[in-house]
């Protein structure tokens, strides 16, 4: 069975989607709709990986692109949209195919075609060149940052978080001083992850050589407070505590 995620704020869209899907691939199961940026990070944080999205671009509360930079999506989208301009952006991330809106039932027969066509060994050739890349991409242990006309070496060690807000990313170093950086969260994590840094949350990436302390929060949350100090506090959902508490061992 193929478990497909349907992100969509339209609601009358969002059933012609599952009926036609329904018509086209009785082995597909939708398993949640969503309908905004922020109840699809939570849904990503709380479940598992389903094997496909179905993405529309202007959701309730913003763009969806959004989402990726708060929350890692690791299997393939397709995108769903009544506007054409997002195409260049949408196959940046891990999009397989762009539909604009109103849906053919000939087109989402192309798309999720197109998905079915990667074989088992085929998915695993390609995960294995993709994993190639960000290999060779986390072997540089610099990042460099630019203020006005410097740019700034600032070495692995060195970095105590990063930081999101208003769609801007910076970077904090042991000795509290911050930086902008150029990117995504979700790119920087791909270049930092499996290494020394641990996605805390939508807003942060901290270093293990940074965490000063943790509190047991409301919730049955965590709180980590690091050795600099952070524009908010950095909170671990009840859902990744697990995770996290795996990754500190």
């Amino acid at each position: 069975m193929i478990k497909a995620l349907i992100i969509e704020d339209e609601t009358a869209a969002a059933r012609n989607l599952q009926v036609v899907l329904g018509e086209l691939y009785p082995q597909l199961e939708i398993v949640a709709t969503m309908e905004s940026v922020e109840e699809s990070c939570e849904w990503f944080e709380a479940n598992p990986m389903p094997d496909l999205v179905f993405m529309d671009i202007h959701l309730a509360d913003g763009n969806a692109f959004r989402i990726f930079d708060r929350t890692t999506i690791s299997c393939p989208i397709i995108f769903t949209t009544a506007y054409d301009q997002y195409a260049l952006e949408a196959f940046r991330v891990n999009s397989i195919d762009y539909i604009l809106k109103p849906l053919k039932k000939s087109d989402v027969e192309r798309a999720v075609g197109k998905f079915l066509s990667f074989t088992a060994p085929q998915r695993s050739d390609y995960t294995q060149r993709v994993e190639a890349m960000v290999s060779e991409e986390r072997r540089s242990t610099t990042l460099l940052v630019q203020i006005k006309d410097r740019i700034i070496p600032i070495e692995e060690e060195q970095i105590a978080f990063f930081h999101t807000s208003d769609e801007r990313v910076s970077l904090t170093t042991m000795d509290g001083k911050t930086y902008p950086v150029d990117g995504t969260l979700e790119s920087i994590y791909t270049r930092y992850a499996g290494r020394e840094f641990y996605r805390a949350n939508r807003q942060f990436i901290i270093s293990r050589k940074a965490i000063k302390d943790i509190s047991v929060w409301f919730g049955s949350r965590l709180a980590v407070n690091l050795s600099v100090a952070t524009p908010e506090r950095i909170i671990i959902s009840k859902a990744r505590t697990s995770d996290f508490k795996g990754w500190l061992r």
